[in-house]
């Protein structure tokens, strides 16, 4: 039995990583890296009490050390995600295609004609430069670049 524990743990390392690959938060990955330092422990013929504390020692290590690193690169790794879609389109500028007040009108956002309304009250003329400030729906949500908006 004895010789046959390094096999015991590759298996628990396994088992480990496949619990993993359903959890994806690092913790059963660090158990399995305990796991595989156990077992090369058990190759190098140390008793069973040694390899559980060797995979104890490891996992506790690996825990406190790599884990929060893993998390943290995967955190930034989502963050720098990019925008897509509409929501790509929020900051960019605009131009007034026909007036657009807060009932609606046209503006034309990256080569696209939109439907657009101001935000707040008041009249843009066509060809004044907006910023796109939120989307709703099907509708840019815009505000001029300059000056408030002048009444018509």
């Amino acid at each position: 039995m004895v010789e046959w524990l390094w096999l015991w743990w590759l298996i628990g390392a396994l088992v480990l990583a496949a619990v993993e690959m359903m959890t994806v938060d690092f913790t059963f990955l660090m158990l399995s890296a305990g796991a595989l330092a156990a077992m090369v422990a058990a190759l190098l013929h140390a008793p069973w009490w040694a390899c559980i504390i060797v995979f104890g020692v490891v996992s506790v290590v690996m825990l406190a050390t790599v884990r929060p690193l893993l998390l943290r690169l995967l955190k930034v790794k989502a963050e720098a995600r990019p925008v897509s879609g509409a929501a790509a389109l929020v900051g960019k500028p605009a131009e007034a295609v026909t007036s657009i007040d807060e009932h609606g009108g046209r503006a034309k956002i990256g080569g696209e004609v939109w439907t657009a309304r101001i935000e707040g009250e008041g009249v843009v003329p066509p060809g004044a430069e907006l910023v796109v400030t939120a989307i709703d729906g099907a509708t840019s949500v815009v505000a001029p670049v300059t000056a408030n908006p002048r009444e018509v």
